[in-house]
């Protein structure tokens, strides 16, 4: 008898354990938290790109000390000009780096406590090492030993809180990587003078807002609410369409990121002709001829044939990407009605498109003032981020769609 209780409890074990987990309650707070990282992470974007705007990235010549003193200490005579939006984009990094080691811990639950720890650990000592065998580095081994210590407080934390789903642990871990490797290449291109540095800095940083609104996005109580995702499927084509076209974008911001670090920006100082011209002449004594009828007042130096290309190839392909996202919102009309919510997506991802041409044409016909060029670089981060969660939504409605 106890033999067969025990078979019995047994086999329910076993089917107990093949059975699907069920999907992690909606908390509200976690929702709310990812949804303010995300935000920060915006803002964040627009102060790097007011930053660069302003030609204030080297207003604080060292790191991740201000002036030789602590960055939280330094003193309000210092926060003058350029300083003031430079010291400004540190803090609000660090913070956002705080609030990315707790979001971590919070979507990981009580598991994650030993690998934060460990984690937390390793950098401190590797801060140590640092500061011993490489001196000349000793600015990386400051950022090692804050860095660490943080995580270890977050993980000390004693919280019996269960984690979120897979993806969203995933998305917390993804977050927790970038926003250190992103910390580390904006001191790195500050201590040692590498402006080539600021090129992958804007790339993560992209990355890292598309991956804290995807993390909002799983958190959310809509995603949970998988009801609302039971309408007309959307076609294999065009969610392949949204696809490339949002990965285009990816790659123009990429484009855009050079032009700024290659002070490329005004390399045209007309629009929407170049030079007079569809296509400028690039001959070495064209060149010299632009060179010549630039104002004094124009921002920027002397430009080469190569910055002159790299500009109209960002025109190109930003004409291009208007085209995508008109098609886009063309098919879902089309394919999904008006009334559906991913078409009314995508008439406002068409919206943040335009405007994002106009500001780019308002770059150029203001000479690069700052407040306009900070506005496209945010705009173009929300239209990557638009296109981004059109896709994953589509997906997801296609996905529950075959399971019925």
């Amino acid at each position: 008898m106890g033999d067969r209780c025990g078979k019995q409890r047994s086999g329910r074990s076993f089917l107990y354990m093949k059975q699907p987990q069920r999907p992690a309650p909606y908390r509200p707070a976690l929702f709310w938290f990812a949804v303010v990282t995300s935000v920060m992470t915006f803002l964040l974007i627009g102060l790097g790109g007011l930053v660069t705007s302003s030609e204030a990235g080297m207003s604080v010549p060292d790191w991740p000390t201000s002036y030789g003193y602590n960055m939280f200490a330094l003193p309000i005579q210092y926060w003058q000009g350029g300083v003031v939006y430079e010291h400004t984009h540190r803090l609000l990094a660090s913070f956002l780096g705080v609030l990315v080691v707790v979001l971590t811990r919070w979507i990981g639950g009580a598991p994650s406590r030993v690998p934060l720890a460990v984690v937390g650990g390793l950098e401190i000592v590797a801060g140590a090492g640092i500061f011993l065998f490489f001196p000349h580095l000793k600015p990386v081994g400051h950022f090692f030993e804050g860095i660490g210590g943080v995580v270890l407080l977050a993980a000390a934390v004693w919280v019996r809180n269960a984690p979120g789903s897979p993806t969203l642990v995933w998305c917390g871990w993804g977050a927790f990587v970038l926003v250190q490797l992103q910390g580390l290449l904006g001191g790195l291109r500050v201590s040692l003078v590498l402006d080539w540095l600021g090129v992958p800095h804007g790339a993560l940083a992209q990355m890292f807002l598309v991956l804290t609104a995807v993390t909002a996005l799983l958190a959310s109580r809509w995603w949970h609410q998988s009801t609302i995702f039971r309408q007309a499927t959307v076609p294999r084509g065009l969610r392949h369409h949204v696809l490339g076209v949002t990965g285009l974008i990816f790659v123009q911001l990429l484009v855009a990121a050079t032009m700024r670090h290659q002070h490329a920006g005004l390399a045209i100082t007309d629009f929407p002709l170049a030079y007079g011209k569809v296509w400028p002449d690039t001959s070495p004594a064209a060149i010299a001829k632009y060179n010549a009828m630039r104002d004094l007042g124009t921002v920027g130096g002397p430009i080469t044939a190569f910055q002159v290309k790299l500009h109209m190839v960002h025109r190109l392909m930003a004409y291009a990407i208007l085209l995508g996202v008109v098609m886009a919102a063309v098919r879902a009309r089309k394919k999904l009605g008006v009334e559906d919510s991913l078409t009314r997506f995508a008439m406002v991802w068409l919206g943040i498109l335009l405007m994002q041409v106009f500001l780019g044409a308002e770059t150029i016909w203001q000479n690069k003032a700052a407040d306009v060029a900070t506005c496209h670089v945010m705009v173009g981060a929300l239209a990557l981020l638009a296109g981004t969660l059109w896709y994953l939504v589509a997906t997801r409605r296609a996905q529950l769609s075959k399971t019925g």
